[in-house]
């Protein structure tokens, strides 16, 4: 279901910069912005790993290092059928956690410092196979492919904002909904409705992330109580982190600065934890 909703979102955000585009008057602009955004993004999703580590100060660490912590993602890893990935640890005391890396290949599973403190096995495995559900499920490229869309609706957005300050148009300003009032209407609802549907994708990947990471670790109430925990702490001392990684990480770690659901990275927590709680309800 979350699948489908994914695929159903992404085909709006791409009718969206369809129908901004052929309101700025052809297909042109179209194009030019699409692979101008497509380049941006590219570049970010190849190096994605490297930028997010070292933005985080994230410590790579070894099976000597951290043997627990290493033989958790491993194993996890084995039950999901993909490589080890990466390991790391980043300095923080906020509990939290993200995957990177462009693919199964390169892939990282980053925690932080004050998610090994507070979180007991089970959660902590939860909170693991959370992870590794996301790079099983390609999620990082799904979330590019929306962040290029979205980025070239939002320069598209941009272009009819000029083209109205200076009176150019792809319509007639006689036709229904043309002229520099249709064209800023435009500027300003596209962007809008480009963001909602991107953080509704990254929503949805969250829910499923959830629910294939709760069969990974055979442990859904272990997952629920970590989401628990992490929502706690992130309210107490939120994580000093970029807005624009903060749907990487499982919980929100802008938590105690985020505004309303609609634009937000991540399900309510409440909504996480009950789904979870009715998983091992319904498994007996």
């Amino acid at each position: 279901m979350n699948s489908l909703k994914t695929a159903l979102l992404l085909g709006a955000l791409t009718g969206l910069l369809m129908l901004i585009g052929g309101w700025i008057g052809g297909r042109q602009g179209v194009v030019i912005a699409f692979l101008f955004a497509a380049v941006m993004n590219f570049v970010s999703y190849w190096y994605s790993d490297k930028i997010v580590l070292r933005m985080y100060g994230a410590n790579e660490v070894t099976e000597r290092e951290a043997p627990e912590l290493y033989a958790l993602v491993r194993n996890l890893a084995l039950r999901a059928g993909i490589p080890t990935p990466r390991v790391c640890i980043v300095p923080s005391d906020t509990p939290n956690a993200f995957a990177t890396g462009r693919n199964e290949k390169h892939a990282v599973v980053a925690v932080t410092e004050g998610i090994l403190r507070i979180l007991n096995r089970d959660e902590l495995e939860g909170v693991i196979a959370h992870e590794i559900s996301h790079i099983k499920d390609k999620d990082i490229l799904i979330s590019s492919i929306a962040a290029t869309i979205a980025g070239a609706v939002v320069m598209l957005a941009n272009m009819a904002q000029w083209a109205a300050i200076f009176g150019f148009g792809g319509r007639d300003e006689n036709d229904e909904g043309g002229g520099v009032f249709g064209f800023l209407l435009m500027a300003i609802l596209a962007p809008i409705a480009a963001t909602i549907i991107q953080m509704a994708i990254s929503r949805s990947r969250e829910f499923l992330a959830d629910s294939e990471g709760a069969m990974i670790s055979g442990k859904p109430l272990g997952l629920a109580s970590a989401l628990d925990k992490m929502s706690r702490a992130s309210q107490l001392m939120p994580m000093e982190a970029n807005p624009s990684t903060a749907h990487m990480f499982i919980v929100n770690p802008l938590t105690g600065k985020s505004l309303m659901n609609l634009f937000s990275t991540h399900p309510p927590i409440e909504e996480r934890i009950e789904r979870l709680r009715k998983m091992r309800t319904a498994a007996g």
